[in-house]
């Protein structure tokens, strides 16, 4: 594995972020993967993060430990404030505040220690609910900070942020994972899931990714409590 590129791929146990550690694993990339247990509602995504890097064959598998309820402002972090179950303008009480700064940010810095040349993430501007930190902006000033902030970079090796799902639509990264054999039944996507990792069906999350399989022609896997 020595010669192998070395990559940082941020693993939430959702469908888009399996999906880019499929492709990095298809690319050659020797992948050390990256969770966070943030205060988020459902743990299950982290069991869900834990079955797919081993099944996608990380060299190893991390969770991070962050307390985001401490500042709380989004439904995910909060229990006072319900996950919508209907689309809403603007941007969604899902937005977690500076989350994806945080995780890429954390990635950065294992990064340097790992001496890997880059970061995936599975943000994605297309077929998403309208986050500021899943932006082609975003990605371009979190690179530019990395250009700028760390050893390797000021040293002329800078550490490449890649987004690989950021102008694809749903249904292609589902086609592309599926290609690559990933198994999306072993992903949670749901802002509600229940501990067992059922899916509610009705958040916008699910939404998109059942618009998503239909778009795909792919049979849907996920696992819906009300099934």
């Amino acid at each position: 594995m020595s010669g192998e590129t070395k990559a940082v791929v941020l693993v939430s146990g959702g469908l888009d972020s399996a999906t880019v550690l499929a492709m990095a694993k298809a690319d050659g990339r020797q992948c050390h993967a990256l969770s966070f247990d943030y205060g988020q509602r459902h743990l299950a995504e982290l069991q869900a993060a834990e079955r797919i890097a081993k099944e996608l064959g990380a060299v190893e598998h991390r969770t991070v430990r962050l307390d985001l309820r401490a500042i709380g402002g989004s439904a995910l972090t909060d229990d006072d404030i319900p996950v919508p179950e209907h689309g809403t303008e603007g941007i969604p009480v899902t937005y977690v505040p500076a989350r994806n700064t945080v995780f890429l940010s954390i990635a950065l810095g294992w990064a340097e220690v790992l001496d890997a040349d880059e970061i995936h993430v599975g943000v994605n501007a297309v077929d998403f609910s309208g986050y500021p930190d899943c932006r082609p902006a975003f990605i371009d000033a979190f690179q530019a900070l990395a250009d700028t902030a760390t050893k390797r970079a000021v040293e002329g090796r800078p550490i490449r942020i890649c987004a690989p799902l950021l102008h694809m639509s749903k249904a292609e990264i589902i086609r592309q994972g599926a290609s690559l054999g990933v198994d999306y039944s072993a992903t949670v996507s749901c802002y509600a899931a229940d501990n067992q990792g059922r899916a509610c069906g009705r958040c916008d999350s699910c939404r998109l990714r059942r618009a998503g399989f239909e778009a795909a022609g792919v049979a849907d896997p996920t696992h819906y409590a009300r099934d």
